[in-house]
C-alpha cells in the first residue's frame, strides 16, 4: 500500500465517521424537538387553564359592553353576570332588546313588541361562559392561542351545540376577560367587548328573573 492509498483510506473513514455522527445527531434531535413541542403545548394549556380558573372564580361582575352583530351592526349597553348560569344584557336606547339568563333558560325579549323567545341555557354556548368552572380538559376546547397581548380560548361541543362555538379573549397579564364571540351554526359571529368591569357585586334576585308569566307556554318554569 502506497501513501496515496493510505490517505484515501483515512479520508473515506473520516467521511463515514462524519456521516454517522450527523445521522446520530439528527436521530437524537427528533425526540428532543418533539419533547420541546409537547412541553410548549403543555405549558400553554396550563396557562390557559390558569386564566380560565381565574375567570371562573369571579362569582359576579357587571360593566358596559359594545356588541358587533354579524351584519356589522353595533349596539351597546350594560351587562350583569352571576355564576353559575345567570346573565342580563340591557341594551341602550333605541334598542328594545333585553337578554336574561336565569340559570335554566335564556330569554330574549323585545320590549317594544312585548315578545319573548326562550332557549334552554344548556343548549347554548353561553352555558360555557357562565359555568361554575371552565374545565379545559373536558373535551370542549376547540383551540387555545397565546399571543403577547391576548390569550384566546375557543370552546364548543358538536353534540350539544352543533357548529356553534364561543371564543373568549383574555388579557394574558391580568387574566381579565376582554371579549367573547359567539359563532352560530351558520358561521355568523356576534362579538361582545366589555369594559368598565366591576367584580364582587351583589345583585337583587329580580335582576336575573325571566318573566315567564308573560311568555306563552312557560307555566312549568314559573316559581
Amino acid at each position: 500500500m502506497n501513501n496515496s492509498d493510505s490517505i484515501l483510506d483515512r479520508i473515506s473513514l473520516s467521511r463515514r465517521h462524519l456521516l454517522g455522527s450527523l445521522a446520530a445527531a439528527a436521530a437524537s434531535a427528533i425526540p428532543i424537538a418533539a419533547y420541546a413541542q409537547a412541553a410548549s403545548a403543555a405549558s400553554g394549556a396550563s396557562t390557559a387553564q390558569a386564566i380560565a380558573d381565574h375567570f371562573s372564580s369571579v362569582a359576579t361582575m357587571q360593566g358596559e359592553f359594545v356588541q358587533f352583530g354579524p351584519r356589522g351592526e353595533q349596539t351597546g349597553g350594560k351587562f350583569y353576570i352571576q355564576r353559575p348560569g345567570k346573565l342580563r344584557f340591557n341594551y341602550d336606547n333605541p334598542s328594545p332588546i333585553r337578554v336574561i339568563a336565569d340559570g335554566k333558560n335564556v330569554a330574549v325579549g323585545n320590549m317594544k313588541l312585548k315578545t319573548w323567545d326562550l332557549y334552554p341555557l344548556s343548549k347554548t354556548p353561553l352555558s360555557l361562559l357562565l359555568a361554575q368552572r371552565i374545565d379545559l380538559s373536558a373535551g370542549s376546547v376547540k383551540s387555545v392561542k397565546q399571543e403577547s397581548d391576548l390569550t384566546t380560548i375557543a370552546l364548543g361541543n358538536n353534540t350539544i351545540f352543533g357548529n356553534s362555538t364561543i371564543t373568549m379573549m383574555f388579557d394574558p397579564r391580568t387574566y381579565d376577560l376582554r371579549q367573547w364571540t359567539i359563532t352560530d351554526n351558520q358561521g355568523k359571529d356576534t362579538s361582545v367587548m366589555v369594559f368598565n368591569v366591576k367584580t364582587g357585586v351583589r345583585f337583587d334576585d329580580k335582576v336575573f328573573r325571566v318573566p315567564y308569566e308573560v311568555i306563552p307556554g312557560t307555566a312549568a318554569y314559573r316559581d
